[in-house]
């Protein structure tokens, strides 16, 4: 495997081989930033955690270099977060067992700029191709950063480049810098993520050079999944604790819909879902 960029690291929690670990890979998690996935892709890390047959692997796309960072990181420089963010990211791959994790440290104008993408795209595509994952989660095409959807753009890419037969079969779109509750229920894909929480706690802990530096993403990762659980559904008691919502973007994976007609499908059904309501209830 020869990945694009100087600083690219792949980690190995269990110290397996490399092929061993990336082959036995069948939960896929690839994200923008460090924290992305334990955030976005818990479903997945719950599915593997403890067993023997399911392994989670995860793919950071971009350095860490851009981060907020206010109190005790508020003097670190780029080159210095870059190498904090890295090593919490590793520590959580420990503690989440995963199969490998792959941070691959593209500038985030890789992502977000369509002519600097193609680097991206082909580590992408190498890593696909290494692990054959069934199931792979990203961001959803609604998210509001554009890191985000760049990355979700550069993995969409990656896939279409595969044979057929080499493609995964689920793909998910995640919450993270956009919520999925406003999907017609129909259209959500509803992840419990009750079990192991102590484990999430643990997992979103990790991250102290966002936290510390000056965003909660703990505390705000965890009250939507508990919010998620309880405002599901109205007329019964909740079936599970925590909640994440996705999108299913398997549709996709063909490359016979474009990524545009998906979401204008998606948000036609939630505008219509709305007036329907209110001309029933109006008249």
């Amino acid at each position: 495997m020869n990945l694009s960029q100087p600083n690219q690291d792949l980690f190995f929690p269990d110290q397996l081989s490399d092929d061993e670990a990336l082959s036995r890979t069948t939960h896929l998690g690839i994200g923008a930033h460090q924290d992305d996935l334990e955030f976005m892709a818990l479903h997945g890390i719950l599915e593997c955690f403890q067993q023997t047959e399911n392994w989670f692997g995860g793919i950071t796309c971009t350095d860490g270099a851009g981060s907020a960072r206010t109190g005790p990181y508020s003097e670190f420089s780029d080159e210095e977060m870059k190498q904090i963010r890295l090593q919490e990211q590793k520590t959580a791959a420990t503690i989440g067992q995963f199969s490998f994790m792959a941070q691959l440290g593209h500038p985030t104008f890789h992502a977000k700029e369509a002519d600097k993408r193609a680097s991206l795209t082909e580590d992408i595509k190498q890593l696909l191709t290494a692990t054959r994952p069934t199931v792979v989660y990203t961001h959803n095409p609604f998210d509001k950063h554009a890191t985000h959807i760049g990355v979700m753009l550069a993995v969409l890419a990656a896939i279409h480049e595969l044979p057929l037969e080499a493609r995964p079969e689920k793909l998910f779109g995640c919450e993270v810098w956009r919520g999925l509750d406003w999907l017609p229920d129909a259209e959500k894909t509803v992840h419990d993520v009750s079990g192991h929480p102590n484990l999430a706690a643990s997992l979103n802990g990790v991250f102290d050079s966002q936290i510390a530096g000056g965003k909660r993403y703990d505390l705000a990762v965890e009250g939507r999944r508990l919010a998620n659980a309880t405002f599901f559904d109205a007329h019964s008691v909740d079936s599970a604790d925590r909640v994440q919502y996705a999108t299913d973007l398997s549709s996709l994976i063909s490359g016979q819909q474009s990524l545009r007609s998906f979401m204008t499908d998606k948000l036609d059904l939630l505008s219509q879902e709305i007036l329907d309501q209110f001309d029933t209830l109006s008249n």
